[in-house]
Formats: C-alpha cells, sequence, structure tokens
C-alpha cells in the first residue's frame, strides 16, 4: 500500500511540474489574458463623460449637438469597439475628432481602430513622442506608413479651441511634465478638465524621462494648470476624478519628495542607497529626481 501511496505522490509531482513547464514555455501571445471590465460612459457633468474600463487609460467622450470628441483612444481594438457601441447608445452623430492627452501607448494605440473620417489632434511634442522608442528602445510601430492616417493630423503649441457646432473646447498646454507633450482638454462651462497622465492617485507618479518628462517641471505645470482655469474636477488618466485640493496636495506630495531626495544626495548617498530609503514602488521616481538633481 505505501509503495502504491508513494508511485502515486512521485506521478502526480511529476505531472504538476510537467504543466508547469508547458505553461511556463507557453508564447504570451497564446496565453489567456486578464479579465478586464468592459467599457462603461460615466456622465461628469452635462454631455461630458469620463470613459472607463477596457484596455488602456480612462479616457472621455463630449456628446455634441452634431458630432462626439473622444479624448484618449484606449488600447485595443476590442476596447475602441466598445467605446463606439457606448457612444452610439447616446447619440448616431459621427466621431469628429479623437484628442490625445500624450503619446503613452496606452492613450493612443487605439487610434488605429477609429474611422480614417476621424481628425485626430494633439500637441506638437506629443505627435512627436509618437516616435519615440519605448523604454526598452524597442522602435515605435507608428514608423510603419500604414498608421500614418491614424497620427495627430492637427497640432498645437501653446493653445487651441475646437468647435463642435457652438461647443468650444479648450486645450492647453501647460509645460513638460509626465512627458514633453501633455495636454489639458478643458471645458470651461462644466469647470471639467482632461489631463491624463498628469496626477496619479493612491499610486506613485510616473515621470517618462525617457520622453524627456521632468519631475519639478511637472510641479510647475501643474501650478500653471491651477493658476490659470478655474477647473473643479479633474479627470485623469489612471486615477478616480479629482478636485482643486487633491491636485495641490500632489503638488506638495512631489515637493516633499524632491525635498527629501536632496537631503539624502547632501550626505553623499548614492542613488540605490537613497531609493532603498523610500517605499520600493516609489524607487522609480526617486532615481528620476535624484538624476535631475545630478544635472
Amino acid at each position: 500500500m505505501k509503495r502504491i501511496t508513494a508511485l502515486f505522490t512521485v506521478t502526480l509531482s511529476l505531472l504538476l511540474i510537467s504543466t508547469s513547464i508547458s505553461f511556463a514555455q507557453t508564447p504570451p501571445q497564446y496565453q489567456q489574458p486578464a479579465q478586464t471590465p468592459g467599457v462603461t460612459l460615466f456622465n461628469v457633468a452635462g454631455e461630458i463623460y469620463e470613459l472607463r474600463g477596457g484596455r488602456g487609460a480612462n479616457g472621455g467622450a463630449y456628446i455634441g449637438a452634431n458630432g462626439v470628441v473622444i479624448i484618449d483612444a484606449k488600447q485595443d481594438e476590442a476596447s475602441v469597439q466598445q467605446v463606439i457601441a457606448e457612444v452610439r447608445k447616446l447619440t448616431n452623430n459621427p466621431i469628429v475628432y479623437v484628442v490625445s492627452t500624450h503619446a503613452d501607448g496606452d492613450h493612443v494605440f487605439g487610434n488605429r481602430f477609429f474611422p480614417q473620417s476621424v481628425t485626430f489632434v494633439s500637441h506638437e511634442n506629443c505627435r512627436k513622442e509618437f516616435f519615440v522608442p519605448n523604454m526598452r528602445g524597442d522602435a515605435s510601430d507608428w514608423n510603419d506608413p500604414a498608421l500614418a492616417p491614424f497620427l495627430p493630423e492637427i497640432t498645437f503649441r501653446d493653445r487651441m479651441d475646437i468647435y463642435v457646432g457652438a461647443k468650444k473646447i479648450e486645450l492647453w498646454y501647460f509645460g513638460v511634465g509626465h512627458t514633453t507633450g501633455d495636454i489639458v482638454v478643458y471645458f470651461p462651462e462644466e469647470k471639467v478638465a482632461f489631463i491624463g497622465d498628469q496626477i496619479f492617485v493612491g499610486r506613485t507618479q510616473l515621470i517618462h524621462a525617457y520622453k524627456g518628462g521632468n519631475s519639478f517641471e511637472h510641479v510647475a505645470t501643474l501650478t500653471r494648470m491651477l493658476e490659470t482655469l478655474d477647473a473643479q474636477q479633474f479627470c485623469s488618466g489612471h486615477s478616480d476624478i479629482v478636485n482643486r485640493q487633491q491636485v495641490q496636495d500632489h503638488i506638495k506630495e512631489m515637493q516633499a519628495m524632491q525635498a527629501r531626495v536632496r537631503s539624502l544626495m547632501q550626505k553623499n548617498m548614492t542613488r540605490e542607497a537613497i531609493q532603498q530609503e523610500f517605499e520600493e514602488g516609489e524607487a522609480t521616481l526617486v532615481g528620476v529626481i535624484y538624476d535631475e538633481l545630478q544635472d
């Protein structure tokens, strides 16, 4: 009986090991993707909605009297089709603009799945960053000429307005921050701003140094935004909607982290030693701040 039990145990162990090895060797493209909640439209104010769920960052939609504006394009075809389906529940008017808050893939990869009749809009730096190699150094797939129709075809430098019927939507550039091309899409009547990845709540702020982002400029840019706009609600790519006080709190948190890194550097601590003084999830941002202070 003991021999049978031992044989069964060995066989089961070998089976589990074999299964684990087989799964580990399965190419990622054939593995079952994690379940993602479907896209929903959350009403922020009036005809302004936040696009939640699907693959990719939160975005936005304005349902105008004669057209629709989408803010950020999700990340895959299924999510874009869900966006279009949700919009169609509210209107049959065409999508006339897709505005990119910046060029990260989870905000712009979905451009290619919208109709070519759509006009794509971004800051001029954002368009340039479509072509920047990713953080691993891989070449951007936007170099493919077949994707040219889905690149921003209208860009601006400091400020621009777009209109859907009589509705004015303001596009503002306040400077370098998360990247060099982040903008604010502002609805002045409703005092609602879409700010992309210019603020994270509940997780550490990302600053893409490889795209020219800068943490100190990030603070200055958000400060200018608050000084210029009377926005009361701020919709971002990866956080719940926040108010002015929460943006101010974020600025103070960034400044406190910068001051602490500077203080530790004055003690001649190394980059790695300073990173160990912070929470594990803060290491990347601490490294960015350290490098900025070294320059």
